[in-house]
């Protein structure tokens, strides 16, 4: 995925402008996460605006807005929607996720959130300023972004996420803090012999869940698994 852009079935991702490149972790939470019928998804940390699409293209009736930090990752994440089929459906904020909950007519505004945030301690910054900032819990420490998940969501909505295993028990530990209750979880492993690195998971506001938790294993002798496949099939180009 070196290239400066990343061709999916239905739209481009031009992504050189942008921190944050496309990668697995992102295509498979936006594969993958849950999503109601209609209604409305936000997308924070939108970066180069895969996962916005990705929503779209998932839910005809969806309709999603991405906001990001990076100024530059903003312009080229509205290009980038701008030029798909869905630009009438998709809206890129240079916004914060502060500044977002500061808006008072925002407050149980959305009916599914996704984020595939920064989880990277500060001690490991590296020193490129907008790397760092796509990367790192500095700009956006798990606390704040769980208890906007919580006030930006409507009762029942949806709250999906990608982490580093080691940090999911604390993760859904601040959740069920704010409400947010563990709906489904995947383990995602790069192949069978190797330990999970990644979870997904769903949390939904307001309403305790009996949880179910599930693998996902990429890689199959050097190739996409079948599983990994199945889940991709309408964005991967083979």
């Amino acid at each position: 995925m070196g290239n400066n852009y990343f061709n999916f079935k239905q739209f481009t991702i031009h992504h050189d402008r942008c921190a944050m490149k496309v990668g697995t972790d992102g295509v498979v939470l936006g594969a993958w996460a849950p999503l109601p019928e209609e209604g409305r998804v936000l997308d924070i940390g939108t970066g180069s605006g895969l996962m916005a699409l990705m929503m779209a293209q998932r839910g005809r009736l969806l309709h999603v807005t991405g906001i990001d930090i990076d100024a530059e990752a903003v312009l080229q994440a509205r290009e980038n929607v701008a030029a798909s089929p869905f630009a009438d459906r998709v809206a890129i904020d240079h916004l914060s996720l502060q500044e977002l909950m500061s808006d008072a007519s925002q407050a149980s505004a959305f009916d599914a959130i996704v984020c595939n945030p920064p989880f990277f301690e500060s001690s490991l910054l590296p020193p490129d300023a907008q790397r760092a900032l796509a990367r790192h819990t500095t700009s956006l420490p798990f606390n704040e972004l769980i208890q906007g998940a919580h006030l930006l969501l409507r009762s029942g909505g949806l709250f999906s996420v990608i982490l580093p295993t080691d940090s999911f028990d604390e993760f859904r530990r601040l959740c069920f803090v704010e409400s947010l209750y563990v709906k489904t979880a995947v383990l995602v492993q790069t192949s069978a012999r190797k330990t999970p690195k990644r979870v997904m998971a769903c949390f939904v506001k307001d309403e305790i869940q009996e949880s179910t938790t599930d693998t996902l294993i990429l890689t199959e002798a050097g190739t996409r698994s079948a599983d990994y496949r199945r889940l991709t099939d309408d964005f991967y180009l083979y």
